[in-house]
């Protein structure tokens, strides 16, 4: 095998419509990162939470799915 880096693509821009939908898109899973480092770095700090302060799983199932049933419809 070749020690030689493989040649980057060329890359094509975005219109400015795509490109803000990218960089909304990031921000959201940015904010998602940093909620899962707060409880991680919560659970390190403190410990696990007691079973008995969680929340069944039937129950946030259950929830998410109506949150669902309630949304408008999406074209992907």
């Amino acid at each position: 095998m070749s020690q030689q880096p493989a040649p980057a693509p060329a890359r094509q821009p975005l219109d400015e419509h795509a490109a803000e939908a990218a960089r909304a898109y990031a921000a959201a899973e940015r904010a998602k990162t940093d909620v899962l480092a707060t409880v991680l770095e919560e659970i390190a700090a403190n410990g696990y939470p007691a079973p008995e302060s969680g929340v069944p799983w039937e129950t946030a199932r259950d929830a998410h799915l109506a949150r669902l049933a309630d949304e408008q419809p999406r074209v992907a």
